[in-house]
């Protein structure tokens, strides 16, 4: 008995050493996968905002609006489109749409409110005079300084009353972000204009703004498209398009 009883106890000893070591084994197993799951995180992308390159700087605002309002300053002809949403007290065009000159020529089409009511006209300003035409009946001729009472599109383009002084006079600009408008890609800058700048674009209006342009990423960075954000719920949009290309403006017969 005491043979029978010493095997059992080495037996027992023996299974108990291999219980340890595997337990040991299955230890370090788990160990082992703790370690290839982390670096299998690291690799399928967990740690990958850390070495992703950093964004690139906006370019600074004022260069941009520098750049900007020479190379508009010097522009021969372009498309406007202007459409005003809300009210903008002193305001009385809605819309305007059509092609003008450096040299104070223009036709197109627009949207104006004539004693409470929007009318839908054609225009040609050439020549020292303005041709209207309204709903109805033909074209009216009335003196070219009318327009300014209402809507002068030979400002657009003159480097001392128009967009090119509107860029050159923003206030507390800063640029904001890189986004494409129209397929372009643009700076967005946003900044304040003051209503003595303002009144040569938009005549009558009443206070001063908040403006936000579009500005070419590349090349001029001529203005792609601006928002000019007034008191209350008014705002003008205005964008630009087919800079320098040939317009032919003549009187109506």
């Amino acid at each position: 008995m005491p043979a029978l009883g010493q095997a059992a106890s080495r037996r027992g000893f023996v299974i108990s050493g291999l219980y340890d070591a595997g337990m040991v084994l299955r230890r370090r197993f788990a160990g082992a996968l703790v370690l290839v799951a982390a670096l299998l995180a690291g690799c399928s992308g967990g740690g990958g905002d850390a070495s992703a390159p950093a964004a690139a700087p906006l370019p600074d605002a004022a260069t941009l609006l520098a750049a900007s309002a020479q190379a508009t300053g010097a522009l021969t002809s372009a498309h406007i489109a202007l459409d005003v949403t809300g009210t903008i007290p002193g305001l009385s065009v809605q819309s305007i749409d059509g092609d003008l000159t450096k040299a104070g020529s223009a036709k197109g089409t627009g949207k104006v409110s004539l004693g409470g009511e929007l009318a839908e006209i054609e225009f040609v300003l050439t020549g020292g005079s303005l041709y209207v035409k309204g709903p109805t009946g033909g074209f009216q001729k009335l003196p070219a300084s009318l327009a300014s009472s209402i809507y002068d599109p030979s400002a657009i383009l003159d480097p001392n009353r128009g967009v090119p002084k509107l860029l050159s006079t923003m206030a507390d600009a800063k640029s904001v972000a890189a986004e494409d408008v129209n397929g372009t890609p643009t700076i967005k800058v946003t900044g304040k204009v003051t209503k003595d700048v303002l009144t040569s674009l938009l005549p009558g209006i009443q206070s001063d703004a908040n403006a936000t342009f579009w500005l070419a990423r590349d090349g001029r960075h001529l203005p792609v498209k601006a928002t000019i954000a007034f008191p209350g719920n008014g705002s003008a949009d205005v964008t630009l398009s087919n800079v320098d290309k040939p317009v032919t403006v003549t009187a109506p017969a």
